[in-house]
């Protein structure tokens, strides 16, 4: 079964790639979570979580203000997102989503729902919780309909990075949330058998969203009903030989069914049961344990990787083969903290280019603290590679500060074969910070190979401990 790195010729494995590799006869069961977009502070994931408030207010607001034939017409544009592979169908792309009878039921549910009524509802992955009829697989599908403009804007950059072909096709309308306008557009797309295909960013992609009502009501709402039943000495409590007097959940389970009504009316009358749920899937999401899973040996993505690195010689002859790999292990080696790689980004007009510019999406680490602990400007990080047989020198490090920017960030990193006197470039690197130019860490093959090394080991772990060392190396003087 073909994927789209295989069908179109990038030879990279899906630890190298920013997008989930989709098989492209069939559907893939994977989910796009508004919750996790939420939770992500990368400026892309960022859009994307302003786009998908401003549809839900709005259709949330006309509902409430008994404007139904708006709401209906926002929703009324929701189709099957086909063109990402994602979804629940076993055999070919076809998608069990979102089509006009379903977009109709949907518009019903909302219009129905007390917890729309009351303003209750906050978000769209709380209608997972609150309203029937609407599970997963209708959220994301809303999710990537709403969406489609930014998801489109990402495949052409992941085409450009990875010089995959595109076509000019019709796009299905897009939401615009500055007019709250569904627009018909055209982009340049990859096309597999007269078929249009939209990637999606690994680190949104999920087995499931992470809202789940049975969860919810299974581990916080019988477990405080529970305690409740005992507090008040119910007729659910018994009494055990030990003296010991307990509830069982089965008891409390039939007493209060599981149904999105009951759930809706239980979190209004208890809002802190669903703060602190949502507030513990916010902390898995930080944690990164909600993403994905790599079904690949990383071990074996790491030994193939220093193999071809070692295997390109310096020189401008292969300049194009060390950044084009480079794109790869650095994807490999620093995601999720940084992520959606973009190649020879313009900047000034295009009068300048940055080789590669990455997006920091870091929870915690190096990448998170040196924003927010040492207050330096890094939500993008900007990348140049250097395939040189001479030394890189002044001239390189006075490029990469130029590309610095409050907006884009003052930190990048700086890629090259090797360094006859490394001592004395780390003195230029802090010369620059001191003059106010940013902050620029060098990685030659040795420092490339050791991150990589970290993975052959088995202590991936250890890649930020690595990376800080080398940032405060430049940073302590």
């Amino acid at each position: 079964m073909p994927t789209f790195s295989r069908a179109f010729g990038i030879n990279k494995s899906q630890g190298e790639l920013d997008f989930v590799d989709v098989p492209l006869h069939t559907d893939m069961w994977l989910f796009v979570d508004p919750f996790a977009i939420g939770q992500r502070v990368d400026p892309w994931s960022q859009q994307c979580h302003r786009t998908l408030v401003a549809f839900f207010q709005r259709v949330v607001d006309d509902i409430r203000a008994g404007y139904l034939e708006e709401a209906r017409a926002l929703l009324a544009h929701l189709r099957e997102p086909n063109e990402t592979r994602f979804g629940l169908s076993k055999k070919r792309p076809a998608g069990a989503g979102i089509g006009p009878q379903q977009a109709q039921q949907l518009y019903e549910a909302l219009k129905e729902s007390s917890a729309v009524k009351t303003g209750f509802l906050s978000s769209l992955e709380e209608c997972e919780l609150m309203i029937e009829g609407i599970g997963r697989d209708k959220i994301s599908d809303l999710t990537t309909n709403v969406i489609r403009a930014h998801l489109v804007e990402y495949t052409v950059q992941q085409c450009n990075l990875h010089a995959v072909p595109t076509q000019t096709v019709s796009l299905a309308p897009c939401f615009n949330p500055d007019t709250f306008v569904w627009q018909s557009r055209y982009a340049d797309l990859p096309v597999w058998k007269g078929r249009p295909i939209v990637l999606v960013p690994k680190v949104i992609a999920r087995f499931g969203t992470a809202y789940d009502h049975q969860d919810y009501y299974r581990h916080y709402v019988l477990d405080y009903l529970q305690a409740e039943e005992r507090e008040a000495a119910s007729s659910l409590v018994h009494t055990l030989k030990s003296g010991k007097r307990v509830v069982y959940k089965k008891d409390v389970q039939r007493k209060y069914p599981c149904t999105k009504d009951f759930l809706y009316r239980f979190s209004r009358e208890h809002p802190g049961i669903l703060k602190k749920y949502r507030a513990e899937l916010a902390d898995l999401e930080k944690k990164g344990l909600g993403a994905i899973v790599q079904n690949e040996d990383e071990q074996l993505i790491a030994e193939v990787l220093v193999a071809a690195l070692r295997a390109i010689p310096p020189g401008n002859a292969d300049a194009a083969h060390y950044h084009r790999l480079m794109i790869g292990v650095l994807e490999f080696v620093l995601f999720p903290s940084l992520l959606n790689p973009k190649k020879e980004k313009e900047i000034h007009d295009g009068r300048k280019r940055i080789d590669i510019l990455m997006e920091n999406g870091a929870h915690a680490g190096i990448f998170h603290r040196l924003h927010d602990v040492r207050k330096l400007p890094c939500a993008f990080v900007p990348i140049e590679c250097k395939n040189y047989t001479t030394e890189v020198a002044n001239p390189e490090l006075d490029q990469l500060s130029g590309r610095f920017s409050v907006n884009r960030g003052q930190f990048g990193i700086l890629c090259c074969r090797n360094f006859e006197d490394r001592g004395l470039f780390i003195k230029r690197c802090r010369d620059t910070l001191k003059d106010g130019r940013g902050l620029i860490v060098p990685l030659d093959d040795e420092r490339v190979m050791h991150l990589l090394e970290n993975v052959l080991t088995g202590k991936r772990h250890k890649i930020d401990d690595d990376l800080a060392g080398l940032i405060n190396e430049v940073w302590v003087s």
